[in-house]
């Protein structure tokens, strides 16, 4: 029993931390509808410049007057850095639709890592033990680290400080009327440009404060943004969206449960996690405090002008780069037809993820579950089955679109940024599963050898064949988008009460949209499977959804051809930067926000914008 009482005691510990950068995203996004995932960079430079305080004012102040007062000013410098990256870079894209928010701050994530990378060096940085709070308490006889018992009463004090400031103070009025209704709030004159920089940068402020910290208890390293923003996220939306009290809630449970969770189900710890927002999803889909977003808040997409069919130029135009990328084998070596293979399958992998967000309007942050499924289809078919490369391809496809199938069953329930969410967690289950099923998918170790058949093997074959099945998969896309399903997705996306009035499938139709997508995705990763030669857990991981995302936005929501622009864009850039230099993340990062804030409409919607205005 005393056991599992300290052990209990951990998992307070953990939600306290987990609180302080939950609730600073949930402020933000609450006031702002901004869904920043830049939010954990800024609990790692919380982290590593709390490391670089403490060292500058510990042999001037002392060790104990050092470290206090370090965390503190870190809190501070981070916040500031917030403020100025809101008013620089957030302030000038709040209109656009909130997708391009979160792409923007994907970039300002690229560029804050390879300048922590480029400051700090990649080593783990140990920072010192907490003064007068070293050592441990003695709890029914199990020895408690005296910190971990100071960050247990961090959380509620900080809650209690969030909760005087939102309820008496002039500045905690703006904010709950803001949230409730923004545009009210600025015809009553309040000044939201200073709002929202404020918010945003108390917001940066908590995760930096718990970046610092965290110092006593683990190094600060590389890659503590996206180890915690993914946990940080489940945990403001299991709370419920812009509820502080539903954040604090729901850190508490997932403290515990992971604390418990590795006693009682050691397999799947990392599942557990994701399990536990996907039911609370289902159950309640608005988070366990939250409240049912507004129909106009629900929708982080924007009405687009109609899309119609190519016209007799357009075709013509199609069919002449259709010729010359079929005559790339002729001119090109075999390093270019890699690069240019890889392209041409995340291209039909972007296409249907803009089927699914851009057509549809059902946002998904867990479309690598479509592609991860594809890829474990072909390999396992491969593996057990001893199939050729077409059962190969099928068995892909057709496990991605039970998959998927299954998943969407669920997601079409929610909408706006839950709906997302639950996406993500159904991703992260299948690579949990992944992951830990050694015996079936060989784990973290994966699964090798699983070549294409010898006459497939050339890499002009290979390119070839990757030529005419994705390119004919992105072709059934773009069909489907003017046929009646097409018709019907945009329908429910841009009016659903509507929809429904006319009598409109809309469950079914968003079912149907989530599983053909997720069949087009699975084309694409069954395909990638043999071209790598293997499939591993990434297939599934969070980076892969981003990509997509990516891609998608790059090239633009508003024009068909956007996703494959958007991949072959990204792809080409992100292969010659990570050659050329080091930090390419941040120069790809900068470029993405350069282009969020110079041209909205992503490259292929600039030049589709400009064409009609200029030219027709």
């Amino acid at each position: 029993m005393s056991f599992l009482f300290v052990q209990f005691l951990t998992g307070l510990a953990s939600a306290s931390s987990l609180f302080l950068v939950a609730s600073g995203l949930s402020l933000i996004f609450g006031v702002t509808r901004v869904v920043n995932f830049a939010h954990g960079s800024f609990y790692m430079l919380g982290a590593f410049c709390g490391y670089s305080a403490v060292g500058l004012l510990a042999p001037v102040l002392g060790d104990a007057f050092g470290f206090w007062v370090a965390v503190p000013l870190t809190a501070a410098a981070v916040a500031v850095l917030g403020a100025a990256l809101e008013m620089t870079v957030l302030r000038r894209i709040y209109g656009a639709p909130e997708l391009f928010q979160l792409l923007a701050t994907f970039g300002i994530l690229l560029v804050l890592a390879d300048a922590t990378l480029a400051v700090w060096g990649p080593e783990d940085l140990l920072g010192p033990r907490a003064p007068g709070l070293a050592g441990a308490v003695q709890v029914f006889g199990q020895a408690v680290p005296t910190y971990d018992l100071f960050l247990i009463g961090v959380g509620p004090v900080v809650l209690g400080l969030l909760w005087f400031c939102l309820q008496r103070t002039r500045w905690g009025v703006q904010i709950r009327a803001a949230t409730e209704n923004r545009e009210l709030t600025a015809a009553l004159g309040i000044n939201q440009r200073r709002l929202f920089t404020s918010v945003f940068a108390v917001g940066a402020g908590l995760a930096g404060l718990a970046g610092a910290l965290e110092l006593p208890r683990h190094p600060a390293s590389l890659g503590m943004d996206l180890g915690v923003i993914v946990e940080v996220f489940v945990v403001t939306v299991v709370g419920g969206m812009g509820s502080i009290p539903g954040a604090f809630v729901a850190a508490l449970l997932i403290g515990q449960l992971q604390a418990f969770g590795i006693l009682a189900f050691p397999e799947i710890t990392i599942v557990l996690l994701f399990l536990f927002m996907a039911a609370v999803l289902i159950v309640r889909p608005w988070g366990l405090l939250g409240r049912p977003e507004a129909p106009a808040a629900a929708r982080i997409l924007q009405a687009e002008a109609p899309l119609r069919p190519l016209p007799a130029s357009g075709k013509a135009a199609a069919l002449a780069i259709a010729l010359l990328l079929a005559a790339l084998p002729l001119v090109a070596g075999p390093y270019i037809l890699s690069v240019a293979t890889e392209i041409i399958v995340f291209a039909l992998f972007a296409a249907s993820l803009h089927f699914l967000t851009g057509i549809g309007g059902i946002v998904s942050f867990g479309h690598a579950a479509g592609f991860g499924l594809g890829a474990y289809g072909a390999a396992l078919a491969v593996r057990w089955l001893e199939a050729g490369m077409p059962a190969g391809l099928a068995a892909g496809v057709a496990l991605a679109a039970v998959g998927t199938g299954i998943f969407g069953a669920f997601c079409i329930r929610l909408s706006g940024v839950y709906l997302a969410m639950l996406t993500l967690a159904f991703a992260q289950i299948c690579y949990a599963v992944a992951f830990q099923w050694y015996d079936v998918t060989g784990g973290d170790n994966g699964l090798i050898g699983i070549w294409p058949p010898r006459w497939a093997s050339s890499p002009e074959t290979l390119y070839w064949l990757a030529l005419l099945l994705c390119g004919a998969g992105a072709m059934a896309l773009r069909h489907m988008v003017h046929a009646p399903l097409g018709l019907g997705m945009r329908a429910c996306r841009d009016s659903p009460l509507r929809a429904e009035a006319s009598a409109i499938d809309r469950r079914g139709i968003r079912w149907a949209a989530f599983t053909l997508a997720g069949m087009a995705a699975g084309l694409a990763g069954a395909f990638y499977a043999f071209f790598k030669g293997s499939v591993f857990p990434d297939a599934l991981g969070v980076g892969v959804s981003v990509d997509g995302l990516v891609m998608m936005l790059l090239g633009g929501i508003g024009t068909l051809s956007g996703p494959l622009v958007g991949a072959a864009a990204y792809k080409a850039t992100q292969v010659e930067l990570a050659a050329a230099t080091d930090f390419w993340r941040a120069l790809l990062g900068l470029g993405i926000v350069l282009l969020v804030v110079l041209f909205p409409r992503g490259i292929a919607g600039q030049l589709q914008y400009l064409w009609y205005r200029w030219v027709r």
